[in-house]
């Protein structure tokens, strides 16, 4: 009688405990799916590089020679297509992911799918969340939105060396910034494509803070070149919101630490940024996530690009300046709509 008055009791406790509400597990869900991007882009490659290494000085030493070998024979690949998986795309969890901050996809005019395009992605933030969310996840309808084209994205060509990162990143539809990628995309893949390129790069990283909007353009001028050389039509966008994920330590210029970030930039291609979220179980409390704040990714009016094979550079100035006009025209029409004021400028470096 008394083990069932306890078990009883026990039994009136728990079902006296609150279950969680739907609400609940939909911002759990959420939580996770970020949990989930944020290690994969932050620790995926490094922990598998040392996975694979361990491996080898273990009875288990094929397994990491014949991927290394796998590696080798598909050096190239990255370069060349790639294996993008629709299926990846497509997973629920990128739903999950979308909807934390939450992201949204803003179309104001048509892309034509006999044309190829390259998107400029901007700002590049802490972790580029939006140009991800946007252009790699099916998430947010860019298909939808623009029938028959077909979004790709580019990112630091020294991920593509990382094991098992270079197949992840592949097969959402990531692809080196390098100029044989990118060319290969608009000039071996008929059209309907669209390259997105975060073209501040690791460099605009280091100018990300909240209420300021930076951008480093000025001297970047590849991407009109390569858009000539292929007659893609250019194509600017912007994520309101970006810069709001994250609060950076910001040194300032021509201290010792803002030298060590430069010059770490140069040799590795990337700035090690000094930055902080929220915490796993507090939004109140500091720790590696993103904020969630909302990001909305204006896409703009597409600027119309020749074929010319070896453009001069009073060519690729006028181009290039028509995109910072193009660029400059969708943050003023649209900053109000999205959390910005009437005050508020766009500094272009």
């Amino acid at each position: 009688t008394g083990s069932r008055a306890s078990i009883q009791a026990a039994l009136r406790t728990l079902l006296a405990v609150p279950w969680p509400s739907q609400r609940d597990v939909r911002s759990a869900l959420q939580l996770l799916a970020v949990l989930q991007w944020v290690l994969s882009f932050l620790l995926l490659g490094t922990v598998s590089l040392l996975v694979l290494i361990y491996l080898l000085f273990t009875s288990f030493w094929l397994i990491p020679t014949l991927y290394l070998a796998w590696i080798l024979f598909d050096w190239d690949t990255p370069e060349r297509g790639g294996r993008r998986l629709p299926c990846l795309r497509r997973w629920t969890v990128w739903k999950h992911f979308r909807d934390y901050f939450p992201v949204k996809l803003v179309k104001t005019h048509d892309l034509s799918p006999s044309h190829n395009y390259i998107i400029g992605s901007h700002p590049h933030g802490i972790l580029c969340v939006g140009a991800f969310c946007n252009f790699i996840t099916g998430s947010t309808g860019f298909e939808e939105m623009f029938p028959g084209i077909r979004s790709f994205l580019t990112t630091l060509a020294g991920n593509f060396r990382l094991p098992l990162f270079r197949e992840y990143l592949m097969s959402g539809g990531l692809f080196p910034v390098t100029r044989r990628a990118i060319g290969y995309l608009l000039s071996q893949s008929g059209t309907g494509n669209a390259v997105a390129i975060v073209i501040g790069g690791a460099a605009e990283s280091l100018s990300c803070r909240p209420g300021v909007t930076t951008l480093i353009l000025r001297n970047r001028k590849g991407f009109v070149r390569m858009a000539l050389r292929h007659g893609a039509f250019l194509v600017p966008s912007f994520s309101f919101g970006e810069n709001d994920l994250f609060r950076q330590v910001v040194f300032e210029e021509g201290s010792w630490m803002r030298s060590i970030q430069q010059r770490f930039q140069k040799m590795m291609g990337f700035a090690p940024c000094v930055f902080y979220g929220r915490g796993l179980t507090s939004s109140h409390s500091r720790g590696f996530l993103p904020y969630a704040r909302p990001i909305t990714t204006v896409v703009g009016e597409p600027v119309m690009v020749p074929k010319v094979q070896n453009p001069s550079r009073e060519l690729v100035d006028m181009y290039h300046e028509r995109y910072i006009q193009a660029l400059l025209k969708l943050f003023n029409d649209n900053k109000t709509k999205y959390g910005l004021s009437e005050t508020d400028e766009l500094h272009i470096l």
